[in-house]
């Protein structure tokens, strides 16, 4: 397993050892928080706490579900549907706590911990899923619910409850439960362990730099950046570059070294394909297996079409006729891309052929000669902390919300901040934590999550992840624009959850259909860079000078530069995600051939590397976006229609404004996702403004 540097100091009591002797105490889990706005007491949770926490809170909600099981009067929405959807709190607790740390803080300890409980998880929400008096009583109050005095959002919630026993096999046979039960804990344990196996691969590769002419080409940050993690490693004097995102596209951009630049790229897509312990290859295959067989079970064909059964989607064949319609128009795009590199390179007298590790150098390049403009040339403008108020500043003039720094509210890890996020009028509206790092106990990439979600009486604590490029030196973390644009999507998630204004848990915040739930996250990003809005936030970090005109039409001129690049990788991904997931067989496929097959059916260009190969795919293998990596794109053409509104009507436009946060980033799941954004829009949304931005 990786090695963790000494994380019960970084943590505190958070990670001591869990054979440490200590004073017998009260699990901290099993209570409510009885902290600054109920967010976790983590220097009081350690990690033995877990398991009893989770063995005691499942216990609870047993007893909560047989209060309404044994219940002798008749079924209603009140005694049966709330009872369910308030049942299980303490559990709620417990996994949001474990689940964030794990992704955020994680050790071996942490992984075994989840091992332990992922099965005990599954097969409890098994036992409720298939209990057959409960989906009994549900189903007579979901067949009585057009003759009850219900609120809409009442109808809403007892028609996904009962669409969640559906999906959970109530109406299966007995023997087809009991293969379901099986397949359900087999599938968690794989996905946890695909995940753990990309975290390791990730965490045990080091590019060791020892020759300084090698670092030929880089800025002196990113020099800088690395020497200071070599120290970190005990190489001091040396240079070290990682897989890590923040490390290695640097390095990709402007190494004039080529080998080297192939080295790491090629550990990169490697990961979990090295035919080691950590390999991912027939652990995907079998996930795949198991997850055709689950759909099966239920008469679907593949486990897209389970899947995309409650999305906007609703089938494949819509989502292939989706994303195919972008990939013929970006393809041709890209492959001129590339004609446009193998040119620069004959021009400058290099003898090879464009490779998937030259792109990064070479485009870089065509956009020096093009434009004027290098990517180092931004980066000042964007300091870490001024992007973060630049976001907060936006949801202030949109929805007059104020984010006030916490210094008193207890955190996991010393890097993280803590904001108490306040509505126009001053009273609370929530928690936000943001967590800006990578480090060897982290997952990679970023995302929101919640700590608690809203519910009547109950305020949110908002969590969101990145890994960003760290402080270096004298110089504060500066971000690039894919890491600028990263800030606002993530905290546009982290609004969807904070702006939330419901009465169930089950409905609020972000549980939306997956194809909706990128909408408001990807709104955001068009306020990122935005000239207007750069103007209010984007000042160099030494002299305060606001980012000039100058440098802002650069960068718009070169807008759709490198874009069918862009397109192609991430549409190779999103496709490559579906073929896995439309496979009708239970056959375990030889994950290697099934990916090759499936990008030469593609047409894909060998100098682009797909986005996700299959062996670190984890919104697919690992996490929840199976057979719907396809949803970024798809909301994309939700939120280039709504911008188009805001640029019609001004950008802070009080009225359309109002209409999002009232019509959908309040609504969370209390109508259907079509429902809520034509209530905003006032109609369906239209893919001009998409592709006109896409240059598609």
């Amino acid at each position: 397993m990786k090695k963790i540097i000494i994380i019960a100091f970084i943590a505190g009591m958070f990670l001591a050892s869990c054979t440490q002797k200590a004073p017998k105490m009260k699990n901290p889990l099993l209570t409510e928080f009885k902290t600054a706005f109920g967010v976790p007491p983590f220097d009081e949770i350690k990690v033995k706490d877990f398991v009893p926490a989770y063995e005691q809170a499942i216990k609870e909600h047993e007893s909560e579900i047989a209060s309404i099981t044994d219940n002798q009067a008749s079924p209603t929405f009140g005694n049966t549907v709330e009872k369910l959807a308030l049942s299980g709190r303490t559990l709620d607790r417990v996994a949001s706590t474990f689940n964030n740390l794990n992704e955020s803080l994680t050790n071996d300890s942490m992984q075994k911990v989840a091992q332990t409980v992922a099965p005990m998880v599954s097969g409890h929400f098994d036992n409720i899923a298939l209990n057959a008096k409960l989906f009994e009583r549900v189903k007579t109050v979901y067949d009585q619910r057009d003759s009850l005095k219900l609120s809409a959002e009442q109808q809403r919630l007892i028609e996904v409850i009962y669409k969640d026993f559906e999906r959970g096999g109530a109406n299966l046979s007995a023997e087809n439960q009991a293969k379901l039960r099986k397949l359900n804990s087999e599938i968690s344990l794989l996905q946890l362990k695909f995940t753990d196996n990309v975290l390791a691969e990730t965490n045990n590769y080091k590019l060791v730099i020892d020759n300084k002419d090698d670092l030929s080409g880089l800025p002196e940050s990113v020099i800088k950046a690395a020497a200071k993690t070599a120290k970190e490693n005990g190489l001091g004097g040396k240079w070290v570059f990682t897989t890590q995102k923040p490390s290695m596209i640097p390095f990709l951009t402007y190494a004039d070294n080529r080998d080297l630049r192939r080295q790491l790229q090629t550990a990169y897509i490697m990961r979990g394909d090295n035919n080691n312990e950590f390999d991912n290859k027939k652990i995907l295959s079998k996930i795949t297996k198991l997850r055709t067989q689950k759909a099966q079970l239920f008469g679907f064909k593949n486990f897209a079409e389970y899947v995309l059964d409650k999305n906007m989607a609703k089938n494949p064949e819509t989502v292939f006729k989706f994303t195919n319609k972008v990939w013929d128009s970006a393809l041709p795009i890209a492959k001129e891309e590339a004609r446009e590199l193998q040119k620069l390179i004959d021009d400058e007298g290099g003898n090879f052929k464009l490779e998937f590790y030259d792109w990064w150098y070479y485009a870089e390049k065509l956009r020096a000669k093009k434009y004027n403009l290098d990517e180092e040339m931004l980066r000042p403008y964007f300091e870490l902390n001024q992007v973060r108020d630049g976001a907060f500043m936006v949801a202030n003039k949109l929805y007059g919300l104020k984010f006030v720094e916490r210094t008193d509210i207890p955190k996991y890890h010393p890097d993280v901040q803590v904001f108490e996020v306040l509505n126009a009028d001053d009273s609370h509206l929530g928690i936000l934590y943001m967590d800006w790092y990578p480090r060897a106990s982290k997952s990679g990439g970023a995302w929101m999550d919640a700590y608690r979600k809203q519910s009547e009486g109950v305020s949110p604590v908002i969590t969101t992840n990145f890994n960003f490029t760290m402080p270096s030196g004298d110089k504060p973390a500066l971000l690039s624009i894919d890491e600028v644009e990263t800030t606002f999507h993530e905290f546009g998630h982290a609004l969807h959850g904070l702006l939330s204004n419901c009465k169930y848990n089950k409905l609020s915040g972000t549980s939306v259909t997956r194809d909706f739930v990128e909408f408001p996250s990807q709104f955001m990003e068009n306020f990122s860079t935005d000239p207007k809005i750069l103007k209010m936030y984007a000042k160099h970090y030494k002299t305060g000078e606001v980012i000039p005109d100058e440098l802002i039409d650069k960068f718009k001129k070169s807008g759709l530069f490198n874009n069918g690049f862009v397109v192609v990788e991430y549409t190779s991904a999103a496709l490559l995600d579906m073929y896995w997931n439309t496979i009708d067989d239970t056959i375990e496929r030889d994950a290697t051939a099934f990916e090759n097959e499936t990008l030469q059916k593609m047409d894909m260009m060998p100098e682009i590397i797909v986005r996700y190969r299959s062996p670190y795919f984890s919104h697919v293998f690992g996490g929840g976006y199976a057979a719907g990596y396809y949803s970024y794109q798809w909301a994309q053409v939700l939120d280039a229609d709504a911008f188009s509104v805001f640029k019609e009507k001004g950008l802070f436009d009080q009225a359309t404004a109002k209409s999002l946060r009232d019509n959908v980033l309040s609504r969370g799941n209390t109508e259907a996702a079509m429902d809520l954004y034509k209530k905003f829009r006032g109609s369906e949304p239209k893919l001009d403004a998409f592709l006109q931005r896409n240059g598609l």
